[in-house]
């Protein structure tokens, strides 16, 4: 399933391949990922010029000039291509975009995932996007003292609260595993009984490893808009159960937190 990293390299991909052009077809094979009848969308999408593209957490917003949104999310995963003209298309697809110059975008689901439309006065009450989080790859939007605020008040275990999006958008139980461990923090620790000097340690730790996520592309097992995969392909703790913790030797564990799991040192992490 794609995060922040992925989704930040799609979008950032989508705007250097697609920025100026003018959409002039739409191909809808799969209903289920609209948020309207097909028609519809194709209607709200033709003969649209895409303007800038961005992200935010899982989702990636595209703007469609002079006043719609085209708003794409994985979902559990999925792959979003670009193809040059003449170039072979995937068998399967689930939405495809054709533009003036031929090239084409297409968009397909390995389970579910989301493609969107709306228009600009509306964008604010799209229910899955209105409420998401702070970004923290966002380093204006996202600093220790923003960080804080939305860590006041708040009684769960910090896992849960992390991976919630209307929090922090962006983070998934795939880059919790090492953001946790670096931060020395155990999952189900309660958010009251965290010091202010580990919460900053935590703060650097999301900014740090999602960072460095985007540098490398994102996931090994995850596809860039070119198809290529990322570099991300070592954990510290993450789903390396039964070895040897990198900082103090102690054997990493696999415990339940909720409905996840999630590697954890038990030495280190308290």
């Amino acid at each position: 399933m794609p995060e922040l990293p992925e989704i930040f390299n799609i979008a950032r991909q989508m705007n250097k391949e697609l920025f100026s052009k003018k959409i002039i077809l739409v191909d809808v094979r799969q209903e289920k990922c609209l948020n309207m009848p097909a028609n519809d969308f194709k209607s709200l999408l033709n003969n649209k010029i895409i303007g800038p593209i961005t992200s935010r957490g899982k989702w990636v917003f595209v703007k469609l000039e002079p006043d719609a949104y085209f708003l794409l999310s994985l979902g559990m995963g999925g792959n979003v291509l670009y193809h040059k003209s003449g170039e072979e298309l995937p068998d399967k697809y689930h939405l495809k975009l054709e533009f003036h110059d031929d090239s084409i975008l297409t968009i397909g689901f390995w389970w579910f995932g989301y493609c969107h439309a709306v228009s600009a006065y509306t964008l604010e009450t799209h229910k899955m996007t209105s409420k998401l989080g702070l970004s923290p790859i966002d380093e204006k939007e996202f600093n220790y003292d923003s960080f804080d605020s939305v860590l006041q008040g708040r009684r769960g275990n910090i896992k849960s609260f992390l991976m919630n999006q209307k929090y922090i958008a962006g983070i998934g139980n795939v880059y919790i595993q090492d953001i946790l461990f670096k931060a020395k923090l155990h999952p189900n620790r309660k958010i009251p009984d965290i010091a202010e000097n580990e919460r900053r340690k935590l703060f650097e730790a999301i900014r740090t490893n999602l960072k460095e996520a985007v540098e490398l592309g994102g996931l090994a097992y995850e596809k860039d808009l070119y198809n290529r995969p990322g570099r991300v392909e070592d954990f510290l703790v993450g789903y390396r159960e039964t070895s040897p913790c990198p900082e103090c030797g102690t054997e990493i564990r696999k415990i339940r937190t909720g409905s996840t799991a999630t590697y954890i040192c038990p030495s280190c992490q308290k």
